[in-house]
């Protein structure tokens, strides 16, 4: 590595490469445009606290600490495990991918019940502010008015609320989280889980446990018999939730401080990738390597200058099967992608007239009116593109509220590693951030949220960026 890195240093075309990105970095951190967005203003937080909805909940938790005064509750949870919602959280998000869906929501419920206690325990403790969190709220109520509003209300209601109930872990998640040493823990179990559910994958391919046989085109891909799915019952919402946890594997990899983490860490990102090859998802690798990119980028910039080198490195290594899997991304010949683009221009052929408030959540609201629209895939369970679902969904607003969302949650994540020079405390927060992208990309060729399991960690995982992005936020101020 040493000779590698003076090899590199005696070159004249690197040197000149290196000042080009230098100078071109430069000059974008120092851009109007990156210095607004690195600087949310911070009357925002102050506007947040004096809002009608924060002024309800201080009412509300007044009186909620007043009853628990009166009847003297202290006395019967001092000292529970009640009290200890970053604990909870932990065990509802990593054990998400193996719980059944049912259970993920109890659990869920749980969280938000030991998080309530708390604050109701101790008046000291308030409410964590983000950026994202109003627009969280405002996403909640477009989706209960589309709720409302669906073509099938009494269908809509179940898979609307528990889509809803998931959404909520992204503002738990964050006010549960208060420490590093939580931070770190819980971001620990979430790689290690996702390692055991890689390992369940890994041994359904060792042992040849088939799937669907539509999950493969026998026609263009003969040799591809096994697609895992491991807990998750289909293999590209597996290739989903490993995308997500990926990057925050390389980050416990990368601040390892001993060689007993080191190879734990090692030996959990070599099992997820693995697993991740053997869904043999288009759309996962794709994500899988946006968020790599973003990931490496981030975190020096001048990486990206071996990404050429990388690619080809990547091409000699990877097996036959993958290349030719990858390499067959846009082409109409595979039935897969024939019958997606099929299903894209029925639903959008749908929301040209449902565009305002879509026909409602939930399977059985999409089924009663696409089947009109359909081209030559006429039976589909959800349009297999996230944005198109949110639209028909929730029609236009609630789309737009998640973007607003992302776009705040990215604002939170890019403002706090740019007051932060450590890259030991900013490499967190850019592995959550290169995941959540990674999964947006994926989330262009499926439904993401279809799987309400990979749903909570998604939302869980945005809390937990924010949560990080506050605690470097705080270190660098206290530096």
């Amino acid at each position: 590595m040493e000779q590698m890195k003076r090899v590199l240093e005696g070159s004249l075309l690197w040197r000149a490469l290196n000042a080009l990105c230098l100078w071109c970095g430069g000059q974008w951190q120092r851009s109007a445009v990156i210095q607004w967005f690195l600087h949310p203003a911070e009357w925002m937080a102050d506007a947040s606290r004096s809002s009608i909805f924060f002024k309800l909940w201080s009412a509300l938790r007044s009186g909620l600490c007043w009853i628990y005064e009166k009847l003297h509750l202290e006395k019967l949870f001092s000292g529970s495990v009640f009290l200890q919602p970053w604990l909870w959280c932990t065990l509802t998000v990593a054990l998400a991918a193996l719980a059944p869906t049912m259970a993920a929501a109890g659990l869920t419920l749980v969280v938000g019940a030991s998080l309530l206690l708390t604050l109701v325990s101790r008046r000291e403790r308030q409410l964590y502010y983000a950026p994202m969190n109003k627009y969280i709220l405002l996403f909640f109520g477009a989706y209960l008015v589309a709720i409302a509003m669906s073509v099938t209300p009494s269908a809509s209601l179940k898979p609307g609320l528990l889509f809803l109930l998931f959404v909520g872990a992204a503002l738990v998640t964050e006010n549960s989280l208060t420490t590093r040493k939580q931070l770190e823990f819980f971001t620990g179990a979430l790689v290690l889980l996702a390692a055991v559910v890689s390992l369940i994958g890994v041994a359904q391919y060792v042992f040849g446990v088939s799937g669907a046989d539509s999950w493969v085109d026998s026609d263009m891909f003969s040799e591809i018999t096994t697609r895992v799915y491991s807990t998750l019952q289909n293999p590209n919402v597996l290739a989903e939730y490993l995308v997500l946890i990926l990057p925050l594997g390389g980050a416990l990899l990368l601040t390892a401080k001993d060689w007993g983490r080191r190879i734990l860490w090692f030996l959990c990102c070599g099992l997820i990738t693995l697993c991740l090859l053997l869904t043999f998802s288009r759309g996962g690798w794709l994500g899988a390597l946006i968020a790599g990119a973003i990931f490496v980028v981030m975190l020096s910039p001048r990486l990206i200058l071996l990404a050429p080198v990388a690619l080809v490195v990547l091409w000699f290594l990877l097996p036959d099967t993958i290349k030719s899997r990858f390499s067959s991304i846009g082409d109409m010949k595979d039935s897969s992608t024939s019958y997606r683009v099929a299903i894209w221009m029925g639903t959008i052929a749908m929301l040209k007239d449902y565009w305002l408030c879509g026909v409602g959540p939930g399977t059985e609201a999409f089924n009663q009116i696409y089947p009109a629209y359909g081209y030559q895939a006429a039976n589909a369970q959800h349009s297999h593109n996230l944005f198109l679902q949110l639209v028909s969904d929730g029609g236009i607003c609630t789309l737009i509220l998640f973007l607003v969302i992302i776009f705040a949650f990215g604002r939170q994540i890019c403002a706090s590693i740019s007051k932060n020079k450590n890259w030991r405390s900013r490499i967190f927060p850019i592995a959550v951030l290169s995941g959540v992208l990674g999964f947006l990309a994926q989330s262009m060729t499926d439904h993401t949220f279809y799987n309400y399991r990979v749903t909570l960690v998604f939302w869980a995982v945005l809390g937990l960026g924010s949560a990080w992005a506050r605690v470097v936020g705080e270190e660098a101020e206290q530096a």
